[in-house]
C-alpha cells in the first residue's frame, strides 16, 4: 500500500486532501506543526481538529514543534523587512522553509516515507523531455495557490502531491461533507495566519516594533502630516494617510533611517520596471536570453505582460544568475519591495523571486 503524510492544519481544505487520499487507498498519515508561541494561538484549535480528522479516518497523528524555527525564519523576517522600510511575503518562505522542507524530511527521516500531500490548490506534473518537475495553477482560479508556492524545489515538487488542485472549493467541501469530516463547514481563515491570530498585521507588529512618529513628506521633502510608524505603511498604499489634497496621494516610498514616509501622485506611485532577487527558476531551467511571460506582483493582482530579463550576478554560475529585471508592458501600481513577483506562461509557473527596493525617481 502506498504510504503518503498529510499535512493538516485543521481547516476543510488539508481535511478534504487527507480523506481523498484515504479513500484511494492510501495509507495516510496525518502531521501537524505546531508554528505559534503562546497559549490559544491559533494553531491550538487546528491542531485539535487535526487530531479528530485522524480519529474519525483512523490514520496515526503526530504533532512536530516547529514554533522556533516558524518564530526565526518567519516572525523575525517579518520584523526585520517591515523595520527596513519593506513589506515581507512570508508565505512563500513558510511553504519552503517552515512547511514542505521540514516535513518532507520528518516524512522521509523519521517515518520512512517518501512523499508528502497538503491542501494547497495547485498541480504539480513531470515534464519527460526536460526531467522537470512542474507547477501549475490550480482548476480553480479563485482559490489558485501557486502563486505562493514559487519558491519550492526541484525535490520539494518530487515528493509532494496536491489532492485539490483538479478540485474547486465547492467541490472541496462537498467532499468533507460526505466523508462527514467536522471541518466540513469550517469558516475560511486568513491568507495570513498571524493576521488571523493577532487581529490584525498593525497589531502584530506594534507587539514588536514600537511606534515612532515622524513626517508624511512629497518628493520635494515638504511636510505634508504625521505618520505613527513607518511599518504601518506599504508602497502603492493610498487610502488612510490622512492628507488632504487636490489628488489621491500614493506612498511612494519608505525611508526607514529617516522615518519618514514619502507620497506622491499616481505618475510617481508607477513603476515600468523592477528587479527580482532571490530567482527560483520552477518549471524550466533558468535561460539565458529574455522571455515573455505574464507576471503577478501581488497574490490578487492580475498578471500583466512582462518581459524577464536574466542579469548576471557576480561570483553567480548557474545560467540566469539569480536575479532578473521585470519590464512591463504597462507601467504598474504598487511594485512594493519584498513582496513576490511570480511569471507564468498561462497556467505554467515559471519562476519568482522578492521584489528589490527601487531608487525614488529624480
Amino acid at each position: 500500500m502506498n504510504k503518503i503524510v498529510v499535512g493538516l492544519s485543521g481547516g476543510v481544505d488539508s481535511s478534504a486532501a487527507a480523506a481523498i487520499l484515504h479513500h484511494q487507498g492510501y495509507e495516510v498519515v496525518g502531521l501537524t506543526l505546531w508554528l505559534m508561541k503562546g497559549k490559544g494561538q491559533c494553531c491550538s484549535e487546528g491542531m485539535v481538529d487535526a487530531a479528530k480528522i485522524c480519529e474519525d479516518l483512523g490514520v496515526p497523528h503526530h504533532i512536530v514543534d516547529s514554533r522556533e524555527v516558524f518564530q526565526a525564519s518567519i516572525v523575525d523576517y517579518l520584523v526585520e523587512g517591515y523595520s527596513a522600510g519593506i513589506t515581507p511575503l512570508p508565505c512563500s518562505q513558510c511553504n519552503k522553509t517552515v512547511k514542505f522542507g521540514p516535513m518532507l524530511k520528518y516524512a522521509r527521516e523519521e517515518l520512512g516515507i517518501e512523499k508528502i500531500a497538503t491542501g494547497h490548490y495547485a498541480r504539480i506534473t513531470y515534464d519527460a523531455a526536460t526531467g522537470r518537475y512542474q507547477l501549475l495553477r490550480a482548476i480553480d482560479p479563485a482559490k489558485d495557490q501557486s502563486y505562493f508556492l514559487y519558491d519550492l524545489t526541484q525535490d520539494l515538487l518530487a515528493g509532494t502531491e496536491f489532492p485539490l488542485g483538479e478540485i474547486t472549493k465547492t467541490e472541496t467541501r462537498r467532499i468533507a461533507a460526505e466523508f462527514g469530516l467536522k471541518t466540513a463547514d469550517k469558516p475560511e481563515s486568513q491568507d495570513l495566519c498571524l493576521v488571523e491570530s493577532n487581529g490584525s498585521m498593525r497589531a502584530f507588529l506594534d507587539k514588536y516594533i514600537a511606534p515612532q512618529k515622524g513626517d508624511i513628506v512629497d518628493k520635494s521633502g515638504r511636510v505634508l502630516g504625521q505618520h505613527d510608524g513607518v511599518h504601518h505603511y506599504t508602497i502603492g498604499q493610498r487610502k488612510g494617510l490622512g492628507i488632504a489634497a487636490p489628488e489621491p496621494l500614493y506612498v511612494i516610498e519608505l525611508d526607514a533611517a529617516g522615518n519618514r514616509v514619502v507620497v506622491g501622485d499616481r505618475q510617481l506611485a508607477v513603476e515600468s520596471e523592477c528587479t527580482v532577487q532571490k530567482v527560483n527558476w520552477v518549471s524550466v531551467a533558468a535561460p539565458m536570453a529574455p522571455i515573455r511571460a505574464q507576471v503577478q506582483i501581488r497574490y490578487r493582482s492580475h498578471p500583466v505582460s512582462a518581459t524577464v530579463i536574466p542579469l548576471e550576478t557576480a561570483g553567480e554560475e548557474k545560467a540566469g544568475g539569480t536575479r532578473v529585471k521585470l519590464i512591463f508592458d504597462e507601467p504598474q501600481l504598487s511594485v512594493t519591495p519584498g513582496q513576490a513577483a511570480v511569471w507564468y506562461d498561462g497556467d505554467l509557473l515559471l519562476g519568482g523571486g522578492i521584489i528589490e527596493r527601487n531608487q525614488l525617481p529624480n
